[in-house]
């Protein structure tokens, strides 16, 4: 079996689980998060433990195994606890502006450039230019986040441009030129 998906998963006080028609639904006080589920993997929930099985020792099923179970607990950690990414917008006159369900950003472009927030992901903005993206799903911030940072993505020249909290920019040395 799988290590990641022998694992149970633990279900916090608060959390409300439905297993129901090939869908996991988790809701919590962060909000609710549904998960498809695959096709030869029964789920469990007995006394505030979910566990998740399988019908074949195949490779490929021990692999999904892992993931069903890694999507599921991540759904249960999310509307527990939520999840959180930074950004960092570094340049100068660069800036976003939280206006609405929309973010509006300035990155040197002729014109701003307006993000769309979508339902479930709470975004704030400190400064002007770091910006905190919060979401009981974890697959839909990883890919807000993605997106925000492809608006303009840092420039390895100059280190202008959407970097997330903590990436290390890696410099290129410009032409040598005439002095």
């Amino acid at each position: 079996m799988s290590r990641v998906g022998r694992r149970p998963i633990e279900v916090p006080k608060g959390v409300k689980i439905v297993v129901s028609e090939g869908k996991f639904t988790a809701e919590g006080p962060k909000g609710h998060v549904t998960q498809a589920l695959l096709d030869g993997f029964p789920v469990k929930v007995d006394n505030g433990v979910v566990t998740v099985g399988r019908s074949g020792e195949s490779g490929p099923e021990r692999a999904k195994h892992g993931l069903m179970r890694a999507l599921l607990s991540n759904a249960v950690v999310g509307v527990s606890e939520g999840f959180s990414q930074g950004l960092e917008i570094t340049g100068v006159g660069y800036k976003a502006e939280l206006r609405g369900s929309e973010v509006h950003f300035a990155l040197g472009y002729s014109h701003p450039v307006v993000f769309k927030v979508p339902e479930g992901i709470k975004i704030e903005i400190e400064k002007a230019v770091k910006i905190m993206v919060t979401g009981a799903d974890r697959q839909l911030l990883g890919q807000v986040c993605a997106e925000i940072r492809r608006l303009r993505p840092p420039d390895p020249y100059k280190g202008k441009g959407i970097k997330f909290t903590g990436e290390v920019i890696r410099r290129k040395v410009g032409k040598a030129g005439a002095k």
